[in-house]
């Protein structure tokens, strides 16, 4: 950061926030009690299914990442930085500057036998206690596992997740940022080294599990500058002007900063393709307890852990919606939505977390299939099964935050609800129904605004502790409250599925 930069007081940057269904670069403009951001591109993130499974279509993610920071410099010449976010896990292998074939998604089901080969290794028990990650069956080291099995890793000399990877195509160098890279299970726990270092990659268990150490590339924290663009890049996007600065570039870690929490005692849910439930902590909550409750420590923005649980998020309604379009019928879900709002008597809640939820599918009849294996009555109508998702997981988020309480002795007093969910005012009142609990929803784009924050302190825009970022965002984009309804404590007490 220059010293004319620091001096301006006000700025301009550039997000690149990548979801698991869509893309957006967004425009922040941030200085002392300033935050606005807008869009200036959006697109679709559409995965390919080939001969050898499902993948990412990274290469469009890029041009349209590339378009959108175009678009961003042609409205805005002053901007000086751009991070980038996406979903975690998922990584490109590299030969030299080669990438390896298209990276694989993590809803494809290569990853079958890696948990267990892994496992093999490795016994649940000590790998948390290593790592300090929920057994999901594709974190990294489980796709890892596959690779190696199929002999991919020896043709590979460097491995990088999704972010880097577009940071490496920008700027031409090979980077992990440490909150997705502490999803991976190869990073000692978020938060857990001593005198308050940054963790780094766990030499042992990399070598245990019979990983080739130099996949794994330098580890950058959030905040920390890259590099300037490649004069090519530069020369497509029209700015020689631009550096690439690390970010929370799991997309949950820059939610997480963008969550206007004004005390200690708040619970967030990150709600979009996913739902991640959890809290702010200063050190990882490594107990047995813990892991079996499949809760994770992940990395987050200034070395805080972010305490978690991944619940089944909107997929089920986007997959739900995708069946009944494919005869050709156009779906409004707001329509949808307010029809199942107005239903009444008892609702069919399932756990969306059963394992035949994650791939892709007919959604409508799983849950149908789910209900007459467990005899339970299957929901009738669209509306009656828009409410039944909506209201599961409302109750799958009451039953995570109990645990919450219950794991690490914290007292929760509110919950913010951020991201795509939002916007969905049924399920943030019956978020506030079955945890019997005020929920704040907004903003919408918390991921990209922690995206710009980050940014907006490397560059001296803006100033201060996560706090302080926080009360920006509240100032910025005050949040909608719901308050639980007086019949909320027997939905509370009920929420068993």
């Amino acid at each position: 950061m220059s010293a004319s930069r620091s001096a301006v007081g006000a700025g301009v940057v550039a997000a690149v926030d990548l979801g698991a269904s869509s893309g957006r670069v967004m425009l922040g403009r941030v200085g002392p009690n300033r935050l606005k951001l807008h869009s200036v591109a959006r697109f679709p993130n559409n995965p390919v299914r080939t001969i050898d499974g499902l993948h990412w279509n990274i290469l469009e993610l890029y041009r349209n990442a590339l378009v959108g920071l175009r678009s961003a410099v042609h409205e805005a010449p002053e901007l000086v930085s751009v991070g980038i976010d996406s979903w975690a896990v998922d990584y490109a292998l590299l030969r030299g500057d080669r990438m390896l074939g298209n990276p694989f998604h993590y809803r494809d089901d290569r990853t079958a036998a890696g948990a267990l080969a892994t496992h093999a290794l490795v016994p649940p028990t000590e790998l948390y206690r290593q790592n300090g990650l929920q057994v999901l069956p594709f974190n990294t080291l489980y796709q890892l596992a596959a690779d190696r099995a199929a002999g991919d890793l020896a043709l590979a000399d460097g491995l990088l997740l999704i972010p880097d990877l577009l940071g490496f195509w920008l700027t031409g160098r090979r980077v992990a940022e440490r909150s997705n890279a502490s999803t991976t299970g190869l990073l000692h726990p978020a938060g857990g080294t001593a005198h308050g270092t940054a963790p780094g990659w766990n030499d042992a268990l990399i070598t245990t599990l019979g990983l080739p150490r130099d996949l794994f590339p330098e580890l950058v924290s959030a905040g920390e500058g890259i590099g300037a663009f490649r004069p090519g890049v530069a020369a497509d996007v029209g700015s020689g002007r631009l550096e690439l600065v690390a970010v929370g570039s799991h997309d949950t870690a820059s939610a997480v900063v963008g969550v206007p929490m004004l005390t200690d005692d708040c619970a967030y849910i990150s709600s979009g393709t996913w739902s991640l439930v959890g809290v702010e902590l200063p050190a990882p909550v490594l107990s047995e307890a813990s892991r079996a409750a499949n809760f994770t420590n992940e990395g987050g923005v200034d070395g805080r852990v972010r305490y978690l649980r991944n619940v089944m998020g909107l997929w089920l309604l986007s997959e739900s919606i995708r069946t009944w379009e494919r005869d050709g019928e156009h779906i409004e879900l707001p329509a949808l939505l307010a029809q199942a709002a107005a239903l009444t008597g008892a609702t069919t809640l399932f756990d969306v977390d059963d394992a035949r939820f994650l791939p892709p599918g007919d959604m409508p009849e799983r849950i149908r299939a789910y209900c007459l294996e467990l005899d339970i009555r299957p929901p009738g109508s669209r509306a009656e099964l828009v409410r039944s998702i909506v209201e599961s997981l409302a109750a799958a988020y009451a039953r995570t935050l109990v645990t919450i309480t219950e794991l690490t002795g914290r007292t929760v007093s509110t919950v913010h609800l951020v991201g795509g969910g939002c916007q969905n005012e049924l399920l943030c009142q019956l978020t506030a129904d079955y945890t019997g609990l005020p929920v704040q929803a907004g903003p919408v784009e918390a991921t990209a605004i922690g995206n710009v924050l980050v940014q907006a302190r490397a560059q001296g825009f803006a100033s201060g502790s996560l706090e302080g970022l926080r009360a920006l965002v509240h100032q910025a984009y005050p949040p909608r409250g719901y308050k639980p309804a007086p019949s909320s404590r027997a939905a509370r007490a009920n929420i068993s599925p």
